[in-house]
């Protein structure tokens, strides 16, 4: 079957427009003098430094998309990316925009079903990745991914690349950087395929476009006020789409320097790298908040005040406490934003001196919102403050391009010209947008939003499983985790070991990201009188009752980019 096609159409999200992101990002600055200039600061896990210029970044894209052009990646074949934070990550993502590839970040703490399940469904040509995730995530699902015929590893820490894989840093040590102009991309043309999930279905894979550059570079300068005199850290994890959108493109394309740090969270080392590295601008999630707030602010305030002018956050809603905390252990607030992976870009957000705590914020310049009753082929647009209703939106030139394989998935989210969000919010009388939950039955566990649907088709699989619901339970520290309801099939009864082997049959399957954090067992599920779980009742019963853990599933590759 042939690669994925790039996406031509012109509706609102893309024009003929010359534009592709590596030029935008990295080779522009040199092209314009600045390749001496600092780019990315990489911090190891044992406290070393290491600088990269724009020069440095440009050639090291340049030799990625020679290595990825000699094993015959073409414009719009999908190039995945299974990596921790460090230069390989940017090496791929830049490499892979440069000749016109689709780069597909996946994220490490997925099990093997999900990963599996995202290269299928992505028809990934070419996979770069850490030696240990491959072992661990891929090697045994390898046959039964066609599609991937180019796997290049990372050797991970002391681990060698096995005899007879592709090593991808002798690779690129090797290429030939003058060899690999960049490919004559359009705003139009597909950069990003980044999965997210859905109530119902496989993960939905959305699309953006090479003029997505335009959007996140213009939010990084509106919201961080980002320019070549910041220093800028994002602590996204790679897998996550404000990873590449926050942490890869809008730093760059302001000319900012962007430290990595390839440590996982502690808070100490957090607090000495803001101040130490000189850190003006920070963007984090509520999650990291909340777990930097459990040691006080008196360990912040004793590693010194530093630089930082402006913090945000992002992923769920960050509730006003964090916010005041902010600016007693920080000396700045962090500032909520709002924005999906299918917008590509912030839409909403507080910003410096325009800072309501505990709101999303109010719309950027250019952002199109309302708040709206959904019809079946209209929307009504409510014009008075304080009335819930849907939060719609206009105007984002970085809106998804299409859903993978499915146009009409699409279509649905758009009634009217407004895409519909699916959240459920409120507008004040001075235009600050509020958050009161989701018109679906989506978790939001930390920085992830959880479909049910993923979990509960790896968890039918088990031989006990008759019938399973997933619903969100409240939680302190993560707003919500996924529980499982259970009823079982004859020959199993309830308790502890059966718990015990159901939840480690889902962190194994779906990896701790997904995996449920409880087992209840119910003699059956509540439905409606079409068959459906009535997900209200099991939500009812969460609340009152312990609960986590989680999972995903797996369909044919539909073999286009196109919304046609």
């Amino acid at each position: 079957m042939a690669p994925p096609q790039p996406n031509r159409t012109t509706e609102p999200f893309g024009t003929g427009e010359p534009v592709n992101i590596t030029v935008e990002a990295v080779d522009r600055h040199v092209a314009e003098g600045r390749g001496a200039r600092v780019a990315l600061r990489f911090l190891s896990r044992h406290h070393g430094r290491r600088d990269v210029s724009f020069a440095q970044l440009s050639e090291m894209a340049a030799r990625t998309a020679r290595v990825l052009a000699d094993r015959g990646i073409v414009a719009g074949d999908v190039v995945a990316a299974l990596l921790p934070r460090g230069p390989e990550l940017f090496a791929t993502a830049l490499g892979a925009w440069r000749i016109g590839a689709v780069f597909c970040p996946l994220f490490a703490a997925f099990g093997p079903g999900p990963i599996r399940a995202r290269l299928e469904l992505g028809g990934a040509k070419a996979l770069v990745a850490g030696t240990g995730l491959y072992a661990r995530k891929v090697a045994g699902h390898r046959e039964a991914l066609p599609r991937l015929t180019r796997v290049m590893l990372v050797a991970d820490g002391d681990d060698r690349v096995p005899p007879g894989e592709d090593d991808f840093t002798a690779l690129l040590a090797a290429a030939d950087p003058a060899a690999a102009p960049a490919a004559a991309t359009t705003a139009a043309d597909p950069a990003l395929l980044h999965f997210t999930s859905g109530t119902t279905g496989t993960p939905k894979g959305a699309v953006h476009t090479h003029g997505a550059v335009h959007a996140q570079s213009r939010t990084g300068r509106l919201v961080f006020g980002l320019s070549a005199d910041d220093v800028y850290w994002c602590t996204a994890d790679p897998g996550w789409v404000t990873c590449t959108a926050y942490g890869i493109i809008a730093p760059l394309a302001c000319g900012a320097v962007s430290v990595v740090d390839e440590a996982d969270f502690d808070a100490r080392r957090w607090y000495a790298t803001l101040r130490d590295q000189g850190v003006t601008a920070w963007y984090t999630t509520p999650t990291a908040i909340r777990m930097l707030m459990r040691y006080g602010a008196a360990l912040a305030r004793s590693h010194g005040p530093g630089s930082l002018r402006v913090a945000a956050s992002v992923g769920e809603l960050l509730n006003p406490e964090a916010v005041a905390w902010g600016e007693k252990a920080l000396g700045v607030p962090f500032h909520d934003t709002w924005w999906q992976t299918e917008t590509g870009a912030i839409a909403i957000a507080n910003l410096p001196g325009a800072c309501r705590p505990g709101s999303m914020g109010r719309p950027l310049p250019g952002v199109e919102t309302a708040v709206v009753r959904r019809g079946l082929t209209s929307v009504e647009v409510i014009a008075e403050p304080d009335v819930v209703g849907e939060l719609a939106l206009k105007g984002l030139p970085s809106l998804f391009s299409a859903y993978l394989g499915d146009p009409e998935r699409r279509r649905a989210c758009f009634v009217d010209g407004w895409y519909l969000t699916g959240d459920q919010v409120r507008r004040d009388g001075d235009g600050f947008f509020w958050f009161v939950g989701r018109a679906d039955d989506m978790i939001k566990c930390a920085a992830h939003t959880i479909g049910p649907f993923e979990i509960e088709c790896t968890l039918a699989d088990h031989p006990a499983v008759a019938e399973i619901g997933v619903v969100g339970k409240p939680d302190l520290l993560l707003r919500e985790v996924p529980v499982a309801f259970v009823a079982l099939n004859p020959g199993f009864e309830p308790g502890d070991a059966l718990t015990a082997e159901l939840l480690t049959f889902a962190r194994q399957e779906l990896g701790p990201a997904l995996a449920p954090r409880e087992i209840v067992f119910v003699e059956t599920l509540p439905k409606t009188t079409t068959g459906k779980i009535l997900r209200r009742a099991l939500k009812a019963k969460a609340v009152a009752e312990p609960d986590e853990d989680e999972p995903l599933a797996v369909v044919p590759y539909p073999g286009r980019f196109d919304d046609e």
